[in-house]
């Protein structure tokens, strides 16, 4: 199939998509649809999970020991939601067990307090991970890094050296599936097989990887499963406020809850308390029974349409990007650029210009063209500090800054990050704009706030609250 056809295949899918021709205002007075390249932050949502979660809302109800018929319901819908997760990223029940929660921020936490860690315990994390998969061992274990190359890369070798450098005090390597800075996807059950050859567990974030390529965590005899995986609702075309972690069953047998309550146990006296089976003793409090249907539907709908070819179809989005934007005078792509390589990394591309800050890029291409891209650090500094090449004195002004109420020196790149939903005309819009940009072709006079570091156009202050409020007076 040539690129085409397969490109036209996808067309259909963005009819699929809830708000797809929102109209937005621009600085000119003009209304434009809105067009969203801000995908590897939230990922807007599928209309058969819309249609899927409006349905079951007739039947919304309490779940577990509810003996009423809505009850029973809800009750079924969530275990199967359990269970459509598990089968997604390739878990079965002998080893592993699905606990849902808040997202994978809430779910990496989670795990970090589970873990039978302690002061002399090690857990490998690399450099380009978010925070989310950083700040929480730190908190529990020894952390070190695992060094990157400059376009963004797992430096190998390092990690090989400090599993051999700390042989027994490995517990876990902590590491993306993908990047949500340069895309970069690293060999996940390469680093398993070394990992648990060490004697180490491995987890793997899957936020950024999940809605664009296939997850199999394996069964624990084989030495490249993945003892550990997160996902989130939000990033999957269901942003109803879930994440799940998928662990090993074993992990979770033992040990108690951080978040103690309702659901949790199985008896309390007061003077003794029995904590129920996993995983409900790891799910305090009433569930989000709406969000876990709304993740469920969201992975039915994305296995019908097939994860190769929503692969393929971002790969051919990616690459089109990619060599477009080299065209384009200052502009500078972090990670790999070459559009050659597009299938073996994500739809997610940082860059900056280098005639303007990052952040007032953003603000034109929103304000202007009506474009949704995300500016800053995006939750990984180390990571954006090793790609921008920035030296330690550099890094401790720009925090002396911060410290001093000034962010405008704070460093950061523009990302535009692809759906599978997003069009071939959506990356001439972008690249046609940062054309313009770049040669000094925008219409505004721009100011911006020194304690945030954000750009606005003078004189233009669009009132949100016409578009949408939960206000009544309006």
């Amino acid at each position: 199939m040539n690129k085409l056809n397969s490109h036209a295949q996808f067309l259909p899918l963005r009819d699929r998509i809830v708000g797809i021709d929102q109209q937005v205002p621009l600085l000119d007075g003009s209304m434009q649809p809105y067009v969203n390249l801000d995908n590897a932050a939230s990922t807007p949502v599928l209309r058969e999970v819309l249609d899927t979660v409006n349905q079951f809302m007739n039947w919304y109800s309490s779940v577990h020991r509810g003996s009423g018929f809505k009850s029973r319901i809800a009750t079924q819908a969530y275990e199967d939601a359990r269970s459509i997760v598990a089968r997604f990223v390739g878990a079965n029940s002998d080893d592993h067990i699905v606990i849902f929660g808040k997202n994978t921020s809430e779910a990496i936490n989670k795990l970090s307090y589970r873990l039978p860690l302690g002061p002399d315990d090690i857990v490998l994390v690399s450099q380009m991970e978010h925070h989310s998969n950083d700040l929480p061992w730190r908190a529990r274990a020894q952390v070190v890094h695992i060094d990157v190359d400059a376009l963004g890369r797992l430096d190998t070798a390092h990690f090989e050296k400090l599993l051999a450098k700390h042989a027994g005090r490995v517990r876990l390597v902590a590491i993306t599936g993908a990047s949500n800075v340069t895309g970069y996807v690293p060999d996940i059950h390469s680093l398993a097989i070394k990992a648990h050859a060490a004697g180490a567990q491995i987890l793997v974030d899957c936020a950024q990887l999940a809605p664009h390529r296939c997850v199999d965590m394996g069964h624990l005899a084989d030495p490249a499963h993945l003892d550990y995986a997160t996902v989130s609702a939000h990033k999957m075309y269901a942003p109803f406020g879930t994440g799940a972690l998928i662990a090993r069953r074993d992990t979770f047998e033992q040990g108690e809850p951080e978040y103690r309550g309702g659901g949790t146990i199985d008896f309390v006296s007061l003077d003794s308390v029995t904590w129920a089976d996993a995983p409900d003793r790891d799910e305090a409090g009433t569930p989000n029974v709406v969000g876990a249907v709304a993740l469920a539907a969201a992975i039915s709908a994305l296995s019908a349409i097939g994860m190769d070819r929503i692969a393929s179809h971002e790969a051919e989005l990616t690459s089109y990007a990619l060599d477009r934007m080299a065209q384009i005078d200052g502009l500078q792509i972090y990670g790999d650029a070459d559009p050659l390589r597009a299938s073996q990394r994500l739809g997610v591309i940082a860059f900056n210009l280098t005639q303007h800050p990052h952040a007032l890029v953003a603000a034109i291409l929103g304000t202007e063209f009506g474009i949704g891209v995300r500016n800053g650090c995006f939750c990984a500094h180390p990571y954006m500090i090793n790609l921008l090449g920035m030296h330690r004195d550099e890094v401790q002004l720009v925090r002396s800054g911060m410290a001093a109420g000034n962010r405008s020196a704070m460093p950061g790149m523009v990302r535009a990050s692809f759906g599978m939903y997003n069009s071939m005309a959506d990356v001439d819009a972008l690249t046609n704009a940062l054309h313009k940009i770049s040669s000094g072709h925008f219409s505004g006079g721009y100011f911006e706030d020194c304690s945030n570091g954000e750009y606005s156009a003078e004189g233009w202050a669009p009132n949100l609250a016409h578009h949408f409020t939960l206000s009544r007076n309006r």
